[in-house]
């Protein structure tokens, strides 16, 4: 006998596509806001500049990062609570959210200095790219408030399966960003901090519209302050889950993040030239990797759904059909990405060093497209299920397989040896949680 009620559903393919198709067209501009801010920047053809941009982007992606269980903790629980037909759509869960990224955010802000200090000792830039670096960050850190309310109105709105308009808010932030960039980089000559200054407008507008969306869909402020009752919000239950889960996913995002900053810190290291080209073809990878998120955002969506509503056929359903169009998707992505690299590499920048560089690699580059797809799917599933402590260890311990076959291969293969840690990672992360899922998938349901 369940000892909770069951609501059954299906999963057919276009339910997969009606979340992950408006979901990867929000997440590929992501990367693509990268990718001008690189170009605007590369194509001024100073090396040191293009490793300032590319270093403060990757602090400010670690630094979001260790709040990204703001985005897909809500998700989780905002779609396990639609499937058990909770009438408030997650009310307090994105409530509890918007609260915490608010203060993190301005917490962030006033604690600017230090981590700026801590940032340049890690990396260890060298004295152009160091400035550059700098001038990036102090403008750009004004964005963290807004950053993290908007990745918590896009936990609920993905966790409600309204990826459409989650998909508009994200193409309007991704608009302002890439288009301002363009205007204060190259129109007024504003070099790095004009890059950093178009993302703090396109996150505040964003993070305003958003929270319009949010207050109309519960009738208003008071409207949606009387759904709440007294007390609710410090529910120790609910606020003990919150924490659990929150700190589990900022372990496994700081891991994440961890072995980025490690691969770009290595090509730091290395001099401006790897660092840049590097960095070029990693953010051509971000653009693959947002592409699939579309799928993992559908797997996490239709997964948590089934928990909530108690019905393991819908999740099997949808495990199978986010795996099935990850391994098509991925496919397509990396011979595309091989086919159009060097065409693509040489409009990111007009450095001719930088330029033979990336192309050298592009081929082991590309490969990443095949190896960390089913980590992409299998973090879907695991978010949308909480199965939040899985997913740190699995992720702490595939970082501890990177550090340990970099260590190894890129003393004997330089540059070609850091790659091919970066695929053990990948390999890692998908056969470690591929056991852990298949272990537990019964004992989701009731």
């Amino acid at each position: 006998m369940s000892s909770r009620p069951q609501h059954p559903f299906e999963v057919r393919h276009r339910d997969v596509w009606s979340i992950a198709l408006p979901a990867s067209i929000a997440f590929i501009t992501e990367p693509l806001v990268g990718l001008v801010d690189v170009t605007v920047i590369g194509r001024l053809g100073d090396a040191a500049l293009l490793g300032g941009l590319v270093l403060g982007a990757l602090v400010f992606d670690i630094l979001f990062s260790l709040a990204y269980f703001l985005r897909i903790g809500t998700a989780g629980l905002v779609a396990q609570a639609v499937g058990a037909r909770e009438k408030r759509d997650g009310l307090l869960h994105v409530s509890r959210s918007l609260v915490l990224g608010l203060g993190i955010g301005i917490a962030m802000a006033l604690l600017a200095m230090p981590i700026l200090m801590l940032c340049v000792w890690t990396l260890a830039p060298e004295a152009g790219v160091q400035a550059a670096l700098s001038d990036y960050f102090y403008w750009r850190i004004w964005s963290a408030p807004f950053s993290l309310i908007n990745y918590a109105l896009l936990g609920w709105f993905y966790g409600r399966a309204a990826a459409k308009t989650g998909m508009m808010l994200q193409l309007l932030l991704h608009l302002i960003d890439i288009t301002l960039s363009i205007w204060f980089v190259h129109g007024l000559g504003w070099g790095v901090p004009g890059a950093a200054f178009a993302t703090v407008i396109g996150q505040a507008v964003a993070a305003i519209l958003g929270l319009s969306i949010l207050l109309r869909h519960y009738g208003g402020p008071r409207a949606l302050l009387a759904r709440i009752a007294p007390g609710e919000m410090l529910d120790r239950h609910d606020i003990r889950r919150m924490f659990g889960l929150s700190r589990d996913l900022m372990i496994r995002s700081a891991a994440l993040m961890g072995a980025y900053a490690w691969f770009a810190a290595q090509g730091s290291r290395m001099g401006e030239i790897p660092l840049a080209a590097n960095a070029v073809l990693l953010n051509l990878l971000m653009i693959v990797g947002y592409f699939l998120d579309g799928i993992a955002q559908a797997a996490e969506q239709l997964t948590g759904r089934a928990v909530g509503a108690n019905w393991r056929p819908a999740f099997d359903q949808g495990y199978r059909l986010s795996m099935l169009w990850g391994v098509g998707i991925s496919l397509a992505l990396g011979l595309v990405w091989f086919a159009t690299g060097p065409w693509v590499i040489a409009f990111m920048t007009t450095n001719a060093e930088v330029q033979a560089y990336a192309l050298t690699y592009l081929p082991i580059a590309a490969l990443c497209a095949l190896t960390f797809m089913p980590a992409f799917v299998y973090d879907g599933i695991l978010i949308g299920t909480t199965q939040n402590v899985v997913m740190r260890n699995g992720m702490v311990v595939s970082l501890v397989v990177f550090l340990a076959a970099a260590l190894i291969l890129q003393p004997l293969f330089a540059n070609w040896g850091l790659w091919a840690a970066l695929h053990c990672w990948f390999i890692a992360r998908g056969l470690i949680y591929w056991r852990a899922i298949e272990r537990r998938r019964a004992g989701l349901f009731s």
